[in-house]
């Protein structure tokens, strides 16, 4: 395996790759991913659930020593650790990676094991994506067993994808349907997830997957009864929904107060303090709104408003980029500012949706200087998809 980084925006290279590889079979397409330079440094990141042998299997005829990144979650069901161990063994992988959350961030964040019940983002933040991201750090691209088939958030999946413009998401089963999947494992004698045979098609952590019934959608046992469909470690139709957890601030510890303000030309002292109000003040000059507000109530009350701050309460939390457009579409003319858990990856979005600076966290400041945010400054840049449109 070779361990030059590529050169060349990963936009473009994707763009490249989905051109030059878009009739080929999903062997050929994870082939080619393995040994092509404009992919890079690559891994496979595996779930070991339910159809994860057929990746697995594959890996270890063209390459076993590809490393194979597997997130312990310590949620999961004990039948998938032990899978998980077979599997690996009887594959012959050689560099399997098991990763988990770090124990001071479990202790400060979750310490009951509990946050699953009232904030699944923030468990999925906490257990699967702040450590996938360390595991991710030395790779260029990574392999997922995603597929069309799965939902509507994955119908138009290609085999590569650009992330966040920092690394390859290569999906080399995305045109595969059912009984692709089948036929594969039938035809190469591979062993089944033992929860499968018990009505758990599609398998995450225990707590949050439950038995399908029959002519359910395959994934409706993920995370039933919330309006959720992904786990938050990939991007979904360009909405990010993948981001680190907040630091490991110790509970007895207050969270700094929210008082670096990032703009296009690099990070700025906050004007406002604490100046800002209720939306329910009929006089208010500066509002603070929560990312549920109904922006209705203020239609006709904008034109004594000079800045608007919208609550960002998780990295995974969207719903604020979908407020600013309406704002904007409604006339605000003011200033627009997303303060909380934004991300430098988001800067292009939250500039794009209508906003006109990110309030964040010095410790978020630290870790994250303003080097990181000025590759976004110049946000346009980064509107693939508006370019891909022709509008750009």
């Amino acid at each position: 395996m070779r361990h030059d980084p590529p050169s060349g925006p990963v936009a473009a290279r994707v763009e490249a790759l989905n051109a030059r590889y878009r009739n080929h079979a999903a062997t050929a397409v994870l082939r080619h991913a393995l040994s092509d330079p404009a992919v890079g440094r690559i891994a496979l990141v595996s779930s070991f659930g339910a159809e994860s042998v057929v990746l697995l299997h594959m890996i270890s005829v063209l390459d076993r020593a590809t490393p194979v990144v597997f997130i312990d979650t310590q949620m999961l069901f004990a039948e998938t650790l032990v899978y998980q161990a077979e599997v690996a063994a009887q594959l012959g992988l050689s560099d399997v990676r098991t990763i988990r959350a770090r124990p001071a961030a479990l202790a400060a964040h979750d310490p009951d094991r509990l946050l699953h019940k009232s904030d699944s983002d923030a468990c999925c933040a906490l257990r699967k994506a702040e450590p996938l991201d360390r595991a991710l750090a030395p790779f260029d691209a990574w392999i997922t067993g995603r597929k069309r088939f799965q939902g509507q958030t994955r119908a138009r999946l290609d085999f590569f994808e650009n992330e966040a413009d920092q690394r390859i998401k290569v999906n080399p089963l995305a045109h595969w349907r059912p009984a692709d999947v089948r036929d594969y494992m039938v035809n190469n004698r591979l062993p089944r997830h033992p929860l499968v045979a018990r009505g758990y098609p599609s398998i995450g952590c225990a707590p949050c997957t439950s038995r399908v019934k029959d002519g359910e959608d395959p994934r409706a046992g993920r995370w039933r009864g919330q309006d959720k469909e992904e786990c938050g470690i990939h991007f979904v139709n360009g909405k990010l929904v993948r981001g680190p957890v907040a630091d490991d601030t110790p509970q007895d510890q207050e969270e700094p107060a929210m008082n670096v303000i990032v703009t296009d030309t690099g990070f700025a002292a906050d004007d406002r303090g604490g100046a800002f109000q209720s939306p329910d003040l009929p006089d208010a000059t500066a509002l603070d709104l929560a990312p549920d507000a109904d922006v209705s109530a203020l239609q006709g009350r904008l034109e004594g408003v000079d800045i608007i701050r919208i609550a960002f309460p998780a990295f995974s939390d969207g719903r604020g980029f979908t407020m600013a457009r309406r704002l904007r579409m409604m006339g605000f003319a003011g200033r627009m500012r997303a303060a909380g858990h934004v991300i430098a990856d988001q800067y292009a979005m939250a500039r794009r949706a209508g906003f006109d600076e990110v309030e964040i966290t010095p410790e978020l400041a630290r870790r994250q200087p303003w080097e990181q945010w000025q590759a976004r400054a110049d946000w346009r840049a980064h509107d693939y998809q508006g370019r891909l449109r022709g509008l750009a």
